[in-house]
């Protein structure tokens, strides 16, 4: 169609501890994130994450859902953590030092 905008491609990825799930989504220009994450059908194939809750992003930023897209950007899928990594290291620091001889 003369004068309307090329489509864009972007990847929708999901990282899990065993896996990496990337797909390629072809989307009109002026699509947004939310549009990318639902034209993946990310959320059909990972039944056991919360596509719809989960926190997302582009290129590592985290994002709203309303952001529009660019050709080429890499939407992120980020899954909740287990436990606060910061009260891990010091978890484990304290440990080290009970166990160390004075």
């Amino acid at each position: 169609m003369i004068g309307s905008a090329p489509d864009i491609e972007v990847t929708v990825v999901l990282a899990l501890p065993d896996r990496v799930t990337e797909i390629a989504v072809r989307l009109p220009a002026g699509a947004t994130l939310a549009d990318a994450l639902e034209g993946s059908g990310l959320s059909e194939r990972h039944r056991d994450v919360d596509v719809a809750r989960a926190r997302v992003g582009i290129f590592g930023k985290l994002s709203d859902r309303k952001a529009v897209l660019a050709h080429g950007d890499r939407v992120e899928v980020y899954r909740a953590l287990i436990a606060d990594p910061k009260g891990r290291r010091l978890r484990r620091a304290a440990a080290r030092s009970k166990s160390q001889p004075k």
